[in-house]
């Protein structure tokens, strides 16, 4: 018989985990208190943008049943808490959904049903959900938006946290990891949470190792760009090292580590400095845009039309989560701006903008472009394009979108990260 998996709380991660479970052949149930929610799933109409998202849940859909009533949790051999876990602006974690979930969720299984803490959670909370009835599991999630579905369908490995490590996984759980055919390392409930924001805190080390670099280039007539192939081809190092300057860190996950690496540094006495040398430096890069823009002498009595185009912390998602582009318009209040993002989430956005309906349109009048999110689609923006709508020629390229050869060639004021041109 085929193993049954459930996942309750479908934002983000509950959603793309269990959609991402079904096109590996497992029946899903997909559990959320949040009748309206369930309504829209059932229409294949998601909330969150994912690429491959809808297609996936349209070809699966026979495997996929979306439910508000939690008893379908105990047809499941494995139920997946993983609502996603809100952050404030300090990058402090609400756990007040994963919590009431969780009560939910032990309200109707019994201790044969494998309950697995999905969502991140800081390292003690899942020890302290465990009692003699329960058998109870912690799963580190390694998801990033806009790779949400590769991620989930091809991890790396699976983290797996356990009350005791050398105790064999319960047999409908392995079978379901296995299937993913990845490494499975089992330790520590409280291992696995701190793993979780190991990987982070080296993700961010690297960032800000590059941030920092970029920068110095920027003033040296250095190239950040051409010095990475060479960092890649170090063993040390490597070609998957998140070497590309960015303007710090968004999104809430990863400022949610730091946070919370700070705080446990303060309760026991250990040193937190990296960490927020870490932090520091993100939000230097953050204001990049504005020192450029500022810096380039443009003032708001000139009355310039501003173009932006990306508002979203990064491509391939909706989420406005800590994102730069935001902090470049909380700047520029009485300033005439226009702005498109072809997925951000119109509720987020500040009202002394307007908001337009293609990347056309900001270009058409632009005195001033600045590309502050890397969607693919405004690689096709070609210097005919620019010459012919912008009336200024002044570009903020942070991610090199364009080429900044043909820009200079062209007249055109052109900055971007880590160099000069």
């Amino acid at each position: 018989m085929q193993t049954k998996i459930g996942f309750a709380g479908m934002t983000h991660l509950g959603l793309i985990s269990a959609v991402s479970a079904s096109e590996k052949g497992f029946h899903v149930v997909c559990f959320d208190p949040d009748v309206k929610l369930i309504n829209t799933l059932i229409k294949f109409e998601p909330l969150i943008s994912e690429p491959q998202l809808i297609e996936l849940m349209i070809k699966n859909h026979e495997r996929l049943c979306f439910t508000s009533d939690p008893k379908e949790l105990q047809k499941c051999a494995v139920v997946y808490a993983a609502p996603d876990i809100s952050t404030n602006d300090q990058g402090q974690s609400d756990l007040s959904g994963i919590n009431q979930l969780l009560d939910v969720i032990f309200g109707v299984v019994t201790k044969k049903n494998v309950v697995v803490v999905l969502s991140q959670v800081p390292p003690g909370f899942t020890r302290s959900k465990q009692d003699n009835n329960r058998t109870l599991y912690y799963q580190v999630e390694t998801l990033i938006f806009g790779q949400a579905i590769n991620r989930a369908l091809l991890p790396e490995r699976y983290i797996v946290g356990c009350s005791n490590p050398r105790d064999a996984l319960p047999e409908p759980y392995l079978h379901f990891l296995q299937a993913h055919n990845c490494p499975i390392i089992p330790m520590h409930y409280e291992s696995a949470e701190l793993a979780k924001i190991s990987i982070n805190m080296c993700l961010v080390a690297s960032v800000t190792t590059a941030n920092t670099l970029a920068e110095l280039c920027e003033q040296i007539g250095a190239d950040w760009a051409e010095i990475i192939p060479a960092l890649r081809l170090d063993k040390r190092i490597g070609q998957y090292a998140y070497l590309n300057p960015g303007l710090g860190i968004s999104g809430g996950n990863l400022e949610r580590d730091l946070v919370t690496a700070i705080s446990y540094a303060n309760q026991h006495g250990t040193d937190d400095s990296l960490v927020k040398a870490c932090l520091a430096n993100s939000q230097r890069r953050k204001n990049w845009i504005w020192e450029t823009f500022k810096n380039h002498g443009i003032s708001k009595e000139q009355n310039k039309r501003i173009g932006i185009l990306g508002l979203t912390y990064k491509e391939n998602t909706h989420s406005l989560k800590n994102s730069p582009a935001l902090v470049f318009l909380s700047q520029l209040a009485g300033w005439n701006v226009i702005a498109y993002d072809p997925s951000a989430a119109s509720n987020a956005l500040p009202n002394h903008m307007t908001r337009a309906s293609s990347a056309l349109e900001v270009l058409r009048g632009a005195e001033v472009l600045v590309l502050a999110t890397a969607w693919p689609e405004f690689r096709c923006i070609d210097m005919e394009m620019l010459l012919e709508n912008m009336t200024g020629r002044v570009v903020l390229d942070p991610f090199g979108m364009l080429d900044g050869a043909e820009m200079k060639a062209n007249g055109f004021d052109y900055f971007r990260l880590g160099t000069t041109f």
